[in-house]
């Protein structure tokens, strides 16, 4: 078995199928070995991790797990301990975090590959439900990418949505690259109270009303913004707490991968067998940053492959909790 500092020089290094299927595996073994509660899950189910020779086979740990357990490999001391949020009556997962290098890495490389160079850009960040509570992944993603920037103006916007509009109106006169990631409700708000006409301006929205809105159709949403702000297009982010990397959709609600990150679509009746592609159930993501973790999660998503390299979010199942998990209603 690979010693886990060699798997991780590997990962960000993958350029086949093949290549991402050995470490996959690499992966898979060191997180059986050494993840207890990975281990015991998949003991449970009776599966031999011996005969596994693909990545398709290797089972995926239910996401609910990091609501009531610690899953992490062997004894550490994290660097960060990523929460989701919740409400008062629902338990929030928890993400213990070996290295924040593998974060920042996966983060960073996979910001270039869909955005380029982080250090042209001014990032405004319209997370007031992520600000107002620790353990945010997404406020640490926005951090890191905030101090990447080489442009003093970047920075947090809490419920000044004036204070932003009149930024983003003086960043428009600059002609700087500007991206502003927003939770949903908020950039709904901003769009309502204090539109700008800015159709050069890269909008990233991460999901979530929060409660504080109705829940809308991704097709909707992206209609009022782009209406308010003359953008061509509304770009999204799919990531989440228990992972340590992020898919992005350029506009067509068509999410894509890095490589070192792979969706699979598993039956809603049979969660062991995967669906091919075009049929519609629940999202797994194989996310290979997350070494110390556990990198095969089944989430409580819905979605379905569209396409070679790209899914498409559909929902949620019926009798998961609703939270913050970069998705919308369709």
């Amino acid at each position: 078995m690979q010693k886990p500092e060699s798997i991780e020089k590997k990962i960000f290094s993958l350029h086949t199928e093949a290549d991402f299927n050995r470490t996959a595996l690499s992966v898979f073994r060191f997180q059986y070995v050494y993840n207890p509660v990975y281990r015991q899950f998949v003991d449970a189910l009776g599966i031999d991790p011996s005969p596994i020779d693909h990545y398709r086979n290797i089972p995926f740990l239910p996401i609910e797990f990091f609501k009531t357990h610690q899953v992490v490999c062997g004894t550490f001391t994290p660097e960060a301990v990523f929460e989701s949020s919740g409400t008062t009556d629902t338990t929030t997962s928890r993400h213990p975090v070996k290295k924040l290098s593998l974060y920042e890495e996966s983060l960073m490389k996979g910001f270039q590959l869909f955005f380029g160079n982080p250090e042209e850009y001014v990032f405004l960040a319209l997370l007031p439900s992520y600000l107002e509570r620790t353990g945010s992944s997404l406020v640490y993603m926005t951090q890191q990418l905030i101090q990447k920037s080489q442009h003093r103006e970047s920075g947090f916007y809490l419920h000044d949505y004036q204070r932003l509009a009149r930024h983003l109106t003086a960043l428009k006169k600059q002609n700087k690259k500007v991206l502003l990631l927003g939770v949903t409700y908020a950039l709904l708000d901003l769009a309502e109270q204090f539109p700008v006409h800015y159709p050069e301006l890269i909008i990233i929205e991460t999901g979530g009303m929060k409660g504080k809105r109705r829940e809308m159709v991704r097709e909707e949403l992206h209609g009022i913004l782009k209406k308010a702000f003359g953008v061509p297009r509304i770009y999204s982010e799919y990531g989440m707490t228990e992972l340590l990397s992020q898919a992005y959709s350029k506009g067509n609600g068509l999410f894509q991968t890095p490589p070192w990150m792979k969706i699979l679509i598993r039956d809603t009746n049979d969660p062991l067998d995967v669906v091919p592609q075009g049929k519609s159930g629940g999202i797994n993501v194989i996310d290979l940053a997350n070494l110390y973790s556990c990198s095969f999660i089944a989430t409580q998503d819905l979605g379905k492959i569209v396409s070679s390299g790209s899914f498409e979010v559909l929902g949620r199942f019926d009798n998961s909790d609703v939270r913050g998990c970069n998705l919308l209603v369709q």
